[in-house]
This record gives structure tokens, C-alpha cells and sequence, in this order.
């Protein structure tokens, strides 16, 4: 059975807040949810599936089902860490076309801002029953310095440099300049980056992502719904997921799971990464960009620096225009499962209901990425392809 066509995404909604001291996370996942629904033109009795990962709390889908006062025949709460929610758009779309749910509510929201999370630079904790606690979790690996490691490989694969790094991050905040609720408005250049202090070498402060408040929700629909609806078509045409991991020993730090994804996505899609008119690519650090549209097709494997270099990811001036709303990069990054923005804002672009500054001309298909976990130990992949019909 092709799942191209099978689902479109008919709500979508990210909110506003950056620092959100006065909201549970609770209250932040409903908010969502209910921007999303007013979005699609549905009410909450329309929504008989729900999703959600782990940021929501309690048990998951079953206390945030509870607390929406929602019925639902179907409940979904795979997580895979950044990648999450473009597996959940996927699953939810499998679920429609499998007659498990009409209308399917997915829900993100966080508060590691407020809480004082650090999520980038402190161990994190283990459990003795994982089975790769007992081999790394001694030397304390921190996110940041995993993902250097993945940074510090690909420069000296391939002679990548921090500036051709600085680039991603130049065009994520010439991006969010336009974004009234980016946490990072103001545009930086490549002297900029390259200058600011080293974190993990050789990942400097402004190659990585910012920490905040906030959340998103999607609406996922059959097609006989979305055509019942006065919103535009946004419809599903590609999918694909994949885990990466040591490989039995044989580690190689150049390349990621969304090798396999993307190519599970454009199969299904029946389209060419060069067909891609927008993309929104996971961006926890530069190195994650980089890495991933080298994997994605976008580029040849160890060119990735070039490519992103001189502006090329810049609406209206580059030839992969990617995260119109500044990304994790200077935007929002609400919670270690980020990655549902990238599809909010691939949404937006299908619409033409992105600002008007970055919005992509005859923006018909649109690419959405997620990695979930750690680039350099193991990870998750989620790949959505999306088409304005």
C-alpha cells in the first residue's frame, strides 16, 4: 500500500512563547493543541488520535489524553529523541491510512528554559540497564562534545572549515531577524561565529542551538477531511525513518541516519532532492546541517562545507533555502524533541504563510528532516517530504 497521498497536514501551530515561567508544560502541550485545531478549522471532538513523545508528562499520551478531555481510538508515543515528531506525522499518517484514526492531534511542548536546563554541556545521567552506559557513560560524554567529535571527524575527512560551519548559522539568523519571536534576532556574519568562545572544540558558542520555552502541534487528516476544509493542501508524498548506531565497533562519524531515511522519503515521494524548492533541517549545531544535507543528496558527501558556504542557505539568494524561521539555531528549540517545528515551518512555506522577507517563491515541495539522539554515538532519523497540492 503507497502512504503517498494518504494523509494531509491541515493544522499547524507553533507557539509564541520563548520563556514561559507562569505555564506547566501540561498547560503549554493544550495551548498547542489548541492553536493547531482553531489552524485546521476543527474542534476537539473531531480528534480520535492523539500523539506525543517524551516531553509530555506523566504517561505520556494517556495523561495528556486525560487532561485535553480527549476520545481517541488511537494513541501513539514513540520517541526518538529531535526526530520524534516527523515520525510521529509518518506514523500518524500510517494510522489514517490503516483506518486507526481520522483526525490525529500531535502535540510538543517543553520548559527547559525556565527549568535551567543544560542541555547541551552536562552529562547525561544513565541507566545501569542501557547497554551502552557501561562503555561511555564513565568518561561523562556531554552533547556538545559528541557531537565535536562528529565536527572534528568531517574536517579532517574532508577539510571542512569553522567558517564554512559559521555560514549555517549566518543564514539561520539573517532568517530569524524577520521572526518577532526569534530568541536570537539579531544577524551575525562569519567573523562573528568563528569568534565567539569554543565549547567543545571545535564547536564554537554560536554553532549551537539556543535553549527555550514553547512547544507545537500538527493536524493530521484523512484527504477526504482536508478537501472538506477551507485551508491550504498541504499533502504527505514522502516518509521514510532509520536508526545509526556503532555498528558493532565499526564507528564512522561521516555520515548519519538520514542516509537511509532521505532515500526511504524521495523512493517514496517519487522526487529528486534537486526538486526540493524549501528544507527544514535539524539544527541542534551546524555540524548536524551540514552532515544531514550531505546525507540527504542535497550535495556529494565531504562537499557540505562549499555548499553551505557564501550564503547558499538564504532565502532569495541561495540554492537551498532552509529553517525561514531561524531554527534551533536563533528561533526556539523548546525541548530535547525539538524537531516538530521543522515541519510547522515547511508547512508554513507550502502555504505561502511564511513571512514575506523569506518566503520562498512557487514553494510547492518541501523537505523536513529530524535527528533524534547523538550524531556521534547513536541517533534516530525521520525524513518527511510534503507538497502543496
Amino acid at each position: 500500500m503507497s502512504l503517498n497521498g494518504a494523509a494531509y497536514i491541515a493544522g499547524a501551530y507553533e507557539h509564541p512563547t520563548r520563556k514561559a515561567t507562569d505555564k506547566s508544560v501540561a498547560l503549554l502541550h493544550a495551548e498547542c493543541a489548541i492553536g493547531a485545531l482553531a489552524d485546521a478549522g476543527l474542534s476537539k471532538s473531531d480528534v480520535d488520535g492523539y500523539f506525543c513523545a517524551g516531553d509530555a508528562p506523566g504517561m505520556g499520551p494517556i495523561s495528556m489524553v486525560d487532561y485535553l478531555n480527549l476520545k481517541v481510538r488511537h494513541m501513539d508515543a514513540t520517541d526518538i529523541g529531535g526526530s520524534s515528531y516527523l515520525l510521529h506525522v509518518a506514523h500518524a499518517a500510517e494510522a489514517i491510512a490503516a483506518g486507526r484514526c481520522n483526525v490525529a492531534l500531535i502535540t510538543l511542548a517543553g520548559r527547559p528554559r525556565s527549568e535551567g536546563m543544560a542541555t547541551g554541556t552536562t552529562p547525561r545521567a544513565g541507566n545501569v540497564a542501557q547497554p551502552d552506559v557501561q562503555f561511555e557513560y564513565p568518561y561523562g560524554p556531554t552533547v556538545v562534545n559528541v557531537y565535536a567529535m562528529v565536527a572534528q571527524r568531517h574536517m579532517h575527512e574532508y577539510g571542512t572549515t569553522s567558517e564554512q560551519l559559521a555560514w549555517i548559522k549566518v543564514a539561520a539568523s539573517h532568517h530569524a531577524q524577520h521572526n518577532p519571536h526569534a530568541m536570537l534576532r539579531d544577524v551575525v556574519t562569519v567573523e562573528d561565529v568563528v569568534k565567539s568562545p569554543i565549547v567543545a572544540s571545535p564547536l564554537h558558542r554560536l554553532d549551537c542551538c539556543v535553549i527555550s520555552d514553547g512547544g507545537g502541534a500538527l493536524v493530521v487528516v484523512r484527504p477526504e477531511i482536508a478537501a472538506s476544509l477551507k485551508r491550504p493542501k498541504v499533502k504527505i508524498i514522502g516518509m521514510g525513518e532509520a536508526p545509526k548506531g556503532q555498528l558493532g565497533g565499526a564507528v564512522d562519524l561521516t555520515y548519519s541516519g538520514a542516509r537511509f531515511s532521505g532515500a526511504a522519503a524521495f523512493e517514496m515521494a517519487k522526487v529528486k532532492p534537486g526538486d526540493i524548492k524549501y528544507a527544514s533541517i535539524y539544527d541542534s549545531f551546524t555540524i548536524t546541517v551540514l552532515v544531514q544535507i550531505e546525507d540527504l543528496g542535497f550535495c556529494e558527501k565531504g562537499k557540505g562545507g562549499a555548499f553551505v558556504a557564501d550564503g547558499n542557505l538564504i532565502s532569495g539568494v541561495g540554492k537551498l533555502p532552509f529553517n525561514t524561521d531561524g531554527g534551533g539555531l536563533c528561533n526556539n528549540h523548546p525541548a530535547n524533541r525539538g524537531g516538530i517545528t521543522k515541519v510547522i515551518e515547511a508547512v508554513r512555506q507550502l502555504r505561502g504563510e511564511a513571512h514575506p522577507k523569506v518566503q520562498v517563491a512557487n514553494c510547492n515541495l518541501a523537505l523536513a528532516h529530524g535527528t533524534g539522539g547523538l550524531l556521534g554515538t547513536r541517533h534516530g532519523s525521520a525524513t518527511l517530504i510534503m507538497e502543496r497540492e
